[in-house]
């Protein structure tokens, strides 16, 4: 009974929970910091570092001692013989006997110890998978950064599919006025039908387009859900973007450049994969301890007896001629060493001519977006005056729908503009590294 009262109550708390996520206003700066923990593919991001980390401790195991044990009972059958001199058992010279050696039951048990005490290559692994904790760290801040990006390109997608709603929201209702109007005028003979269909046509196009937009909105919303990581049921609630330019503008000393450091931990792995190559011409030596207990009866003479054995050993290890494998394989380190240097070369130009793009594209669209609003003002006030104008009967509809197409046309204008300046707002600060 007990129970069944916990786990209402955790299932009441969960959903209120779910509830106030729902109904939370989210800006960007929220969505940003969210996926830091909801975000799956992040997730799976720092996993991979605490995988790694595993890795590490899984190869310093092989620095101590192993400890193996092994046992081996059979029962023989027919006991295998030995062809020895018959001369040794004191029978006739030049002639031979089998002799058979053992017992039916043979019960061995051994117990083994071993030791690694010089091997170089231990060095250079330990070594390779710190550099590799680094790569990994590296990625996991490169995911973070795509994944962010992809966060705020949906926030603002999002934005200006909402401001278009809104524009074509206000030309529905204007639209759906004047149509109440005209048909009014109809019912007095003032106006013909036809001057009503026209208008009628017009708002149809006006609503097919809310419609195919609102199916973009609902995709969009999930997208963003996905990245957020929240349950698709949920309510999406963002806050409202101004459609003005932001300063983003920041200085460049603050730039943190995760795919270069990226090529600098290739390059270090590339130094210690020479110097483990060059170790690799050194000997191995390790120490081992045998212990073995071996039990042998013949239960038809009933004979049973044990013997025991023990010692102690040093192996080594050493590849005196590899057929040159060695030589090769520092030939090669030294080509991809080159290849790194240009990739890390080719990358910092890269970066560089991604940020001096970014800077002038934020200010071209900004002049865009400046542009686009005073016309959007013009074609607000050339649409206000045509309605007048078809209210008092001074123009047909005609006129008034080359407006409204002006109107929507610079309506969409200002939005692209919008999208365009986020859009390489975004790229400039993902050029940069920094996106919080």
């Amino acid at each position: 009974m007990k129970t069944g009262i916990t786990h209402l109550i955790l299932i009441t708390c969960l959903s209120l929970f779910s509830r106030s996520l729902s109904a939370q206003v989210l800006d960007l700066k929220s969505c940003l910091k969210m996926v830091d923990s909801t975000n799956l593919t992040l997730q799976n991001s720092r996993l991979d570092i605490q995988l790694n980390d595993q890795q590490r401790k899984v190869y310093l195991s092989s620095r101590y001692p192993k400890l193996i044990f092994s046992g081996d009972y059979k029962y023989n059958a027919l006991i295998p013989g030995q062809v020895v001199p018959a001369a040794f058992f004191g029978g006739t010279p030049g002639t031979f006997t089998t002799v058979q050696f053992g017992v039916p039951f043979n019960l061995s048990n051994t117990l083994q110890l071993n030791q690694i005490l010089y091997n170089p290559q231990l060095n250079y692994g330990l070594n390779a998978l710190a550099i590799n904790s680094e790569v990994v760290a590296l990625q996991n801040q490169l995911n973070t950064l795509d994944v962010k990006q992809q966060v705020a390109s949906t926030f603002f997608n999002l934005q200006a599919i909402y401001k278009q709603l809104a524009f074509l929201d206000s030309n529905l209702t204007n639209m759906e006025q004047l149509i109440n109007n005209m048909e009014a005028m109809v019912a007095q003979d003032l106006v013909i039908q036809n001057e009503v269909d026209k208008l009628i046509i017009n708002k149809l196009t006006i609503e097919n387009a809310k419609s195919t937009l609102e199916n973009s909105k609902l995709q969009l919303e999930d997208y963003m859900k996905l990245l957020l990581g929240m349950p698709f049921e949920n309510l999406l609630n963002l806050a409202t973007d101004s459609l003005v330019e932001k300063t983003l503008i920041i200085d460049n000393s603050e730039a943190f450049y995760p795919e270069l450091e990226l090529i600098n931990t290739q390059k270090k792995l590339n130094v210690e994969e020479r110097k483990g190559t060059k170790m690799a011409y050194l000997p191995n030596l390790s120490f081992y301890a045998v212990y073995n207990y071996n039990y042998n009866m013949k239960p038809q003479d009933d004979f049973r007896t044990g013997i025991e054995g023990a010692f102690i050993g040093l192996r080594l290890d050493w590849t005196l001629f590899d057929g040159l494998e060695k030589h090769y394989q520092l030939k090669m380190n030294a080509i991809n060493a080159e290849k790194i240097d240009n990739q890390k070369e080719y990358t910092t130009q890269q970066l560089l001519l991604r940020t001096k793009n970014a800077l002038s594209q934020i200010q071209l669209y900004s002049g865009s977006l400046n542009l686009a609003k005073e016309k959007l003002k013009l074609a607000e006030s050339v649409y206000a005056l045509a309605e007048m104008k078809l209210n008092e009967g001074m123009i047909g509809t005609t006129e008034l729908i080359l407006a409204d197409n002006g109107l929507q046309e610079a309506q969409s204008n200002v939005i692209a503009a919008y999208i365009q300046l986020r859009q390489a707002e975004l790229t400039y600060l993902r050029s940069l590294g920094i996106l919080n």
